[in-house]
């Protein structure tokens, strides 16, 4: 079953699904660990928002994501101003990042076009709170496979809070075909166990939820060194096992051009049109320099 999740900017759109290209959604623009573009959102100061959107949509990032959750500020506030100041700078669809729904209430009618709201859990709290903003505001959504139990090493269980979340959203009115689930990326660092168990629940999901899959992806690489090299060879493995898109990094190479070789070798670059054009860009940008 080829289920496909349509996302639009003012001028255009991308589709997730097998039958089309990976999707990366860009995670720069986040100001989690990153303590001097949460000074400058804070104040108002969106150039290196801007310039994070402009990079990464020139490294292939076909959504980006745009996360304001800054503790002790006006989260509503600051999501607003971010998603207006990166649509003057790009045009690609978003994904809006916070589960607060104050937040999304406020930056959702200033994001053009059907964005992505990133995201729900199967936790009935959070599952009441914000499938009815969804619903209400024509967006596709991330849902995050744990409940109130937390996140589960077991994949089974995995896929019964992703299995809530869709029918769950279906109660609301929201298809199958807009729901995204995230299997949740873990800390390999932390538990050997934690991409096997991922693998494992990508698998089930989509054999049996029938829904695309996202996660995000620099999770697993979390606290070791060489961070990308991991992240790079987790997303060529989780794209096997069935996942069609991913929060990442596209300015890291290494990532960049694992996603385009999982591409072409599961048949999604036709006579390897995007990978030979990434090599010459590529070619031409050191001859440049």
């Amino acid at each position: 079953m080829n289920t496909e999740t349509v996302l639009e900017s003012p001028g255009g759109r991308v589709t997730i699904g097998d039958e089309h290209p990976f999707a990366v959604i860009g995670e720069r623009i986040n100001p989690t660990g990153r303590k001097r573009l949460a000074e400058q959102m804070v104040a108002g100061d969106l150039i290196t928002v801007q310039a994070d959107a402009v990079a990464q949509v020139e490294a292939g990032a076909r959504i980006l994501d745009v996360n304001a959750g800054i503790p002790g500020f006006d989260e509503a506030a600051i999501l607003t101003a971010a998603v207006r100041a990166v649509a003057e700078v790009v045009d690609v669809p978003l994904c809006v990042d916070s589960s607060t729904p104050e937040a999304l209430e406020a930056a959702l009618p200033a994001v053009g076009g059907r964005p992505l709201v990133n995201s729900v859990t199967a936790e009935d709290a959070s599952l009441e709170r914000l499938l009815p903003l969804v619903k209400r505001h024509g967006t596709a959504v991330i849902g995050m496979a744990n409940d109130e139990s937390g996140i589960s090493m077991v994949p089974e269980e995995r896929l019964a809070a992703a299995r809530k979340i869709v029918e769950a959203a279906a109660d609301f009115g929201i298809p199958r075909e807009d729901v995204v689930i995230d299997p949740l990326a873990m800390p390999i660092g932390a538990d050997p166990r934690a991409a096997s168990v991922m693998y494992e629940t990508v698998r089930l999901i989509r054999d049996e939820l029938h829904v695309n899959v996202s996660c995000g992806a620099s999770n697993v690489s979390f606290g070791l060194p060489d961070r990308h090299t991991i992240d790079a060879t987790f997303l060529t493995m989780a794209i096997h096992a069935g996942m069609n898109c991913a929060i990442t990094n596209p300015l890291r190479a290494s990532v960049r051009k694992a996603i385009l070789a999982a591409d072409l070798l599961l048949g999604r670059d036709g006579y390897a049109t995007a990978w030979i054009a990434a090599h010459r860009a590529e070619v031409a940008a050191s001859t440049a320099g």
